[in-house]
């Protein structure tokens, strides 16, 4: 079986590279993207790059989670990739925005271990598989 390709997209490098370790620990082919801008232009140059999940943060500098989710859509990348939001905001509305915009997860990242948002993350897969 092919291991799950998931980009990480956040903005705070430390947290990148710790999720990336934590996620290729766990057996995920890991890409990463600092910030939504770098995240879009990865998308946009390489078509044929197809994660099977996107982790993505929301609060960004320049363009925020939700802005890049609506991009995506916009500009069909990364169409068949499932989204989930790691975020610190945990607000009824962010994560009412985040589902609207296809989110099929939502992590508050302030009460959660990074090997319990691998957990996560794996749960999510297994329950929302094609």
């Amino acid at each position: 079986m092919q291991p799950k390709k998931i980009f990480i997209v956040d903005d705070d490098s430390f947290l990148l590279d710790m999720y990336a370790l934590k996620f290729s620990q766990s057996g995920f082919d890991v890409s990463t993207a600092l910030g939504a801008v770098a995240a879009l232009e990865k998308l946009r140059a390489d078509k044929t790059y197809q994660p099977d999940l996107i982790l993505l943060d929301i609060v960004m500098p320049v363009m925020d989670g939700f802005e890049f989710m609506a991009k995506m859509i916009e500009e069909s990348l990364a169409k068949d990739a499932m989204r989930i939001v790691l975020s610190n905001r945990g607000l009824d509305s962010d994560i009412k925005k985040a589902e609207d915009l296809g989110a099929v997860g939502y992590i508050v990242k302030a009460s959660t271990t990074p090997a319990e948002v691998v957990t996560q993350v794996s749960a999510i897969i297994s329950k929302n598989k094609k």
